[in-house]
């Protein structure tokens, strides 16, 4: 999806991951170096899709991505113990400026910073309206911290419908 699709987060009264599964369906998720080499040496090469310069975990049947697990009716990602950065981030997208003229909105001060944040309005777990205490105060922090890299593991930012063991 391009960035006309986006929602300023001023915009987004909250936000939970309802496990429908549109995070994972015809989306090319890209990898890090040592993202690629740990699911390659887990899961090998036959997950991953190979571009110019870039590596992507593969989509499978449906245009889903191969870790992506029907589950009770949820779509449930089996890679939860590695899971990239770019999955972890869904359905926020963090820039360092504006991506509309309206892109004041965007902006979310942390620790002296000012970064633009807006969400993929494919995600169903967006309700629209006036940001709630805990979105500002836990969400928001929790998904630049992963952004930036000063955060891994997600409290916050991922299903509560995930019961996950490691490989």
């Amino acid at each position: 999806m391009g960035d006309t699709g986006l929602i300023p987060w001023t915009e987004v009264r909250s936000w939970s991951c309802v496990a429908c599964g549109n995070c994972c369906n015809g989306y090319k998720v890209p990898l890090k170096t040592e993202e690629y080499a740990k699911v390659a040496q887990t899961y090998g090469t036959g997950v991953l899709e190979f571009g110019v310069g870039r590596v992507f975990l593969r989509n499978g049947r449906e245009n889903r991505c191969v870790f992506q697990r029907p589950t009770v009716g949820r779509w449930i990602c089996s890679l939860q113990g590695m899971k990239p950065i770019a999955c972890k981030l869904f359905p926020f997208r963090i820039h360092s400026k504006p991506v509309y003229k309206r892109g004041d909105t965007s902006a979310y001060r942390y620790r002296g910073k000012t970064f633009h944040v807006y969400m993929d309005s494919a995600c169903n777990g967006i309700q629209i309206g006036s940001p709630t205490p805990r979105f500002r105060r836990e969400v928001l922090p929790e998904i630049v911290r992963i952004g930036m890299g000063e955060r891994m593991k997600q409290k916050f930012t991922t299903s509560k419908y995930i019961s996950w063991t490691p490989p």
